[in-house]
């Protein structure tokens, strides 16, 4: 019997600062070495002690990322599956929080039999065995892990060490590390300055890990010198030094770490077989850079001033532009903003396209109510998302079926007409963490929707983060007036999609639709939304 070839490691780690985009070199990586036919899936190691971010406030974390297993993750998960098409679960992100939960756990049930637990063996044996058990059985040729924060914080030090101790393990042809730093350019001098790349490296030493390639952040581009200074003081070839200088779009990333032989410096050292293979993200960016519409989309929410709060929905549109020709011009709308229909009009005249984020709380609820009815009543292509959904089901209840006063639960306790309410199986829960309806669920589509139009299939499955839902006590009255429910989940009598008859498209989702749009295929209602924001701007300009 032949011998199984070993697993392969990647390691990502940072320097200097966060925010240099780790995730995305990650993600690079992974498109670089599945296009070359491997089979590859990434890890991140977060070393804050929350459990998970269900509970983060995103000024702090930004966008939640909800897994089809139900898992909330960080948000570079998201760019994982974007880039690599591969659905992950829980096991694909692992926190120091859960991490101490475990080892913890295995205390108090005597699993150590009574030795003193200490971070040296017992919480690196755990992070080794996490990483290990991504691939149980084996499913893949290389793990991809991405430890979050810099080198030398404090909370990260025991991943570098579970690292250090398993590229021992694994041996040299079986690991490598990527260290993502900054080369800041000083104005002044009018130089870049290796300085903080150098410390960087210096750093990652001191815990017994040195880089093998460092992929360097900057707004300029890296000369010879350079190049050479940072090889020599991080003990590496130059060539081996990546310049990762900004891109128009994320996408264009791994066609820059191609062109600087990345992935054959990656799969030589761990000799892999096969060559990258980029000519669809070629034509993609070319689509993107070139496109043959521009629209004009109100993102309207609570969260407006911080992107990353709903960075899927913007990835989303890069793709279901691309795919129809078109560039997504992104306008924010707090709808705080919108008290009356006069802010409407001043917000929405000159859009194209309505997308009502999703989000929790009555802050700005009214507007978003607001929102719907102008998309509604002026014809503008519209699609809700989770609380786009309730809100736009609130203003059809109030509006066109007359139920003065209709209102979600979650706004008004007292509403006379709770049109949304609260989930049978979320009244007795009390603790906020992991408790939602989460996770991938069934939706069955009716035929001869726009929906079923978008999806082309009777049955879909699609991720769900929510407690409200559209209250079964008042479909008769919704749907008599000429609300279509175009999907619903049959097993928990659930209402998951409405549109309305007559509108050039008018859709919502209970769903979260953007955690499922990939670069190599946009979601279908993203992709039908945009197609129908094309028609409603070139119905304009006749």
């Amino acid at each position: 019997m032949a011998k199984a070839k070993p697993v392969k490691y990647i390691f990502v780690l940072g320097g200097v600062i966060s925010g240099l985009g780790k995730g995305i070199a990650a993600a690079s990586i992974g498109y670089l070495l599945k296009s070359a036919g491997l089979k590859v899936t990434i890890l991140k190691l977060d070393p804050y002690l929350n459990v998970d971010p269900g509970t983060m406030n995103p000024y702090q974390h930004g966008e939640v990322f909800v897994l089809d297993d139900g898992s909330e993750t960080d948000l570079d998960l998201g760019h994982y599956e974007r880039f690599i098409d591969v659905d992950m679960g829980k096991i694909n992100n692992t926190t120091t929080g859960q991490v101490y939960s475990t080892v913890l756990e295995k205390e108090r049930r005597g699993d150590y039999l009574g030795a003193t637990i200490q971070v040296i063996p017992h919480i690196t044996d755990e992070i080794i065995s996490r990483i290990k058990a991504i691939n149980k059985p084996k499913k893949f040729d290389v793990v991809i892990c991405e430890v979050g924060g810099t080198v030398g914080d404090i909370e990260s030090l025991p991943f570098m060490e579970a690292i250090r101790q398993l590229s021992l393990e694994v041996g040299y042809h079986n690991h490598t590390i990527m260290h993502v730093t900054l080369v800041p350019y000083i104005q002044a001098s009018e130089e870049l300055k290796t300085k903080p790349t150098q410390h960087s490296v210096m750093k990652l030493r001191e815990i017994g890990l040195s880089p093998d390639m460092i992929l360097c952040r900057t707004d300029h581009r890296l000369t010879k010198d350079v190049r050479n200074k940072i090889g020599l003081f991080g003990n590496l070839n130059p060539d081996h030094v990546i310049e990762g200088s900004e891109v128009k779009s994320i996408y264009e990333v791994p066609l820059t770490l191609y062109n600087q032989n990345v992935s054959k410096i990656i799969m030589d050292r761990l000799q892999l077989p096969g060559k990258a293979e980029i000519s669809y993200l070629k034509t993609f960016i070319k689509k993107f850079k070139e496109p043959l519409h521009n629209v004009n989309i109100a993102m309207c929410g609570k969260y407006t001033e911080l992107p990353d709060a709903y960075k899927s929905v913007l990835e989303s549109f890069i793709h279901s532009g691309v795919e129809n020709n078109a560039r997504v011009n992104v306008h924010w709308v707090s709808t705080e903003k919108i008290k009356n229909d006069s802010d409407a009009e001043k917000a929405f005249n000159n859009m194209d396209g309505i997308l009502l984020l999703p989000g929790f709380g009555s802050r700005g609820s009214e507007g978003k109510i607001t929102s719907c009815k102008y998309a509604r009543e002026n014809n503008i292509p519209f699609l809700g998302i989770c609380l786009g959904l309730q809100c736009a089901v609130i203003e059809f209840a109030r509006n066109v079926c007359g139920l003065k006063g209709a209102n979600s639960t979650e706004f008004n306790k007292k509403t006379p007409y709770p049109v949304i309410d609260l989930m049978e199986s979320q009244k007795a829960i009390k603790a906020k963490g992991g408790t939602m309806r989460l996770g991938a669920y069934k939706c069955n589509i009716k035929k001869g929707t726009k929906a079923f139009s978008a999806y082309r299939r009777k049955t879909i499955s699609e991720r769900h983060r929510h407690r409200w839902e559209v209250n079964n006590r008042f479909r008769d009255r919704l749907t008599k007036k000429g609300l279509i429910i175009s999907g619903e989940n049959s097993d928990l009598n659930l209402v998951e999609i409405v549109e309305l008859e007559g509108h050039p498209w008018y859709v919502a989702g209970q769903f979260h639709p953007e955690l499922k749009s990939r670069v190599s295929k946009a979601h279908p209602l993203f992709r039908e939304f945009i197609k129908a924001s094309v028609k409603h701007l070139n119905k304009k300009k006749k």
